[in-house]
């Protein structure tokens, strides 16, 4: 097997979501690999101290602002882009919105911004990023993150369920669709993460009965899931697209 079936060096990638969490982590981890890694948010001021520490480190990286939700900035973000790396090999669309609301209680603004985030957001980053590599001529492939609540219900989550249900259903149609440009699409689905967001839920009870539930009885790392993005981004899954790959602590297993 050749050392480099999952070498991602000299690969342009592009990261959304990039400001922080499993985004700045994915986009850290990339470069590290040797991949020109473009991280991309709304919160500039921590893409630009990300790229900083990942040149500092000795790998290359660029901050572009990019609100997904908006396809001009999606356009100006991959512009910039192509303009100073080339057109991406590798996009990673993990710009995602949360927020728990009772369902009888889900205020509409709420459900359409966690839906235009999670869902129109992939839409508008990963049609854009494939146009460009049509043109180019280039093959590529795009991990969309989606998630356990994809396929598992939490009470509270209606919309980031249904929009990271929809994700998946978007992934293998793209995956279809682009196969003759040989631009493969897959997607990631986290289980529970250690984030700064959830940390103080894990330390509760309740957080605690959630983990004892699954059948590794724990939260995952984010450095564990670096084997399943590199295992997407690179070519040792040339023959995958369209695939949903789980990384849940046997979450999905639970669940039958």
């Amino acid at each position: 097997m050749s050392e480099n079936l999952f070498s991602v060096a000299g690969k342009v990638a592009f990261v959304s979501g990039a400001s922080s969490g499993l985004g700045e982590h994915m986009a850290q981890m990339l470069a590290g690999r040797g991949a020109l890694v473009v991280c991309a948010a709304r919160r500039l001021d921590r893409l630009q101290a990300l790229a900083e520490r990942i040149n500092a480190a000795g790998g290359k990286a660029l901050a572009v602002a990019l609100d997904v939700t908006d396809r001009a900035s999606v356009k100006a973000a991959l512009d910039t882009t192509e303009k100073e790396f080339g057109t991406p090999d590798i996009v990673v669309a993990n710009a995602g919105a949360t927020g728990g609301q009772p369902f009888l209680e889900m205020d509409p603004s709420v459900w359409n911004n966690v839906v235009d985030v999670n869902l129109n957001g992939v839409f508008h980053l990963g049609q854009e990023a494939a146009q460009r590599m049509v043109a180019a001529g280039k093959p590529g492939s795009i991990i969309n993150i989606s998630s356990i609540c994809a396929v598992s219900s939490f009470k509270g989550l209606t919309h980031y369920s249904a929009s990271k249900a929809a994700v998946n259903q978007l992934t293998r149609v793209m995956a279809h669709e682009l196969a003759e440009h040989n631009i493969r699409v897959n997607a990631l689905a986290p289980g529970y993460l250690m984030t700064d967001m959830v940390a103080d839920y894990y330390a509760t009870a309740a957080g605690q009965k959630d983990l004892e539930a699954l059948p590794l009885k724990r939260v995952g790392e984010l450095k564990e899931l670096d084997g399943a993005l590199l295992l997407l981004a690179s070519g040792a899954s040339s023959y995958m697209s369209g695939s949903v790959v789980t990384a849940d602590a046997g979450h999905s297993v639970r669940l039958g």
